[in-house]
């Protein structure tokens, strides 16, 4: 299969500075990570880290009206209703977020699900952070791929930069640092991020709002469904390992799968720029043919990282996270296969909702739950954590099949058109040669 090679380029230099940005990112987290727990200790970086699982799970209700289906409303739909929509819906989510807690605050048994003290911060990083995630959205849906990246590395850049700033200037020492670190990180980004789409807000035409709203609504609706069923996939592994095995295998599996699943980055980079370009495309059958094309890159560099994991040896694990995790490499290949179907899991869901036909990303993860359960019960009573493992993978198997089966009925895509040709690998050997040779010819 053979598409137009000029797009291709120029969706590889999306891809490989938004994978370039994802990596920073990491690099940024693990500095944080490194001077949170030096000085601001165990408990207080607890606390930041359950105010930021807090923000995560209350942006879930935010996001139906202003999250990721924005990527897809903005080439359809003008830009001054999405504004109109997108700001209104966070700050209505914001200010019944509010009155809940002030509800709970006069029941006897606190649910301690906010940090006392954080109720007002966790609010305020809601809706400060929905309003910068709207600019991130709508300039993917205007295809401003390195706009994107660069608000995003402002924004960890200065929510880094910041906690030093709160440790060592203002020498506070407590989870405040972390917290007032994120706050600004949003706020300096999201500052940012409205001079780039300003001047879209001046752009002529106005949808009548009702319509719009149940449209977006429905869309997302399903994505935070999808995203809600993929957790509980994920997550009940844990729960399982740990009726059979106890917490100290629970923490060495979790430990395993953050390592396996480092690579998915690599799928994450992708899906993104191919979402953006997608959203943007009315012929469906353009839209699958890159999806094809995404699909390999994303698939060849997904398993040669994988690869590349597997073969770094047990000792290498044990001197780094000492000998009670040197079971991890076990445990990682049997991930290995299911983290190389997540990465085409990734691209095929981006097509869907692409194309508007997230349903099927729903249908896929309820797949997903179905084989999940049976497959975790059979295998941790007897094979422990590298069941599980192997049950992510047999999990993720299900998925794309069931994804594939959908993608070929939409689409005039054959089975033999997934198959790695020649062309592919110089395709891909050329876009890797011309950014090198791009970046030296910069410096």
């Amino acid at each position: 299969m053979r598409f137009d090679t000029e797009r291709y380029h120029q969706m590889f230099k999306n891809i490989f500075g938004t994978f370039g940005t994802r990596l920073l990112n990491a690099l940024c987290n693990f500095i944080t990570l490194w001077f949170g727990t030096h000085y601001l200790g165990a408990e207080a970086w607890g606390i930041g880290g359950i105010v930021l699982v807090d923000v995560s799970l209350l942006l879930i209700g935010v996001e139906l009206l202003a999250g990721p289906g924005l990527v897809y409303f903005t080439p359809r739909k003008p830009y001054r209703t999405l504004f109109k929509i997108s700001y209104t819906w966070s700050a209505m989510v914001a200010a019944f977020y509010a009155l809940m807690m002030f509800v709970f605050s006069f029941i006897p048994t606190k649910i301690g699900f906010i940090p006392e003290g954080y109720h007002g911060l966790v609010l305020l990083l809601v809706f400060i952070y929905s309003l910068h995630n709207f600019n991130l959205n709508t300039l993917l849906g205007k295809e401003r791929i390195m706009t994107n990246n660069l608000l995003f590395i402002i924004q960890f850049l200065t929510q880094m930069s910041s906690m030093l700033v709160y440790i060592f200037v203002f020498d506070i020492r407590d989870a405040h640092a972390f917290v007032f670190s994120l706050l600004t990180g949003y706020v300096v980004s999201y500052i940012c991020g409205l001079t780039q789409i300003w001047r879209y807000l001046g752009d002529k035409g106005d949808d009548s709002l009702m319509p719009t709203i149940k449209e977006m609504f429905r869309f997302g609706t399903i994505i935070q469904l999808t995203n809600m069923v993929s957790m509980l996939n994920k997550r009940l592994s844990f729960w399982i390992i740990k009726g059979f095995w106890g917490d100290a295998q629970v923490g060495i599996y979790n430990a395993a799968s953050q390592v396996a699943e480092a690579p998915k980055i690599i799928g994450q980079s992708i899906a993104m720029v191919q979402f953006s370009k997608i959203s943007n495309l009315s012929d469906n059958d353009k839209s699958a043919r890159i999806t094809v094309q995404l699909l390999k890159t994303a698939t060849i560099f997904t398993a040669l990282s994988m690869l590349v994991i597997c073969l770094i040896p047990t000792s290498v694990y044990s001197w780094v996270f000492t000998e009670n995790f040197a079971p991890m490499r076990a445990v990682m290949i049997a991930l290995a296969p299911g983290m190389v179907f997540m990465s085409a899991h990734t691209v095929f869901c981006h097509f869907f909702s692409g194309v508007n036909m997230p349903k099927h990303n729903l249908y896929a993860a309820l797949v997903g739950f179905v084989v999940t359960i049976p497959a975790l019960y059979l295998l941790i009573p007897t094979l422990g954590m590298v069941g599980a493992g192997i049950s992510v993978s047999i999990t993720n198997l299900a998925i794309i099949i069931y994804q594939w089966i959908i993608f070929r009925k939409t689409s005039k895509i054959s089975a033999k058109e997934l198959l790695v040709t020649k062309h592919d690998m110089k395709l891909l050997v050329s876009e890797i040669k011309s950014l090198i040779s791009s970046s030296t010819d910069k410096q």
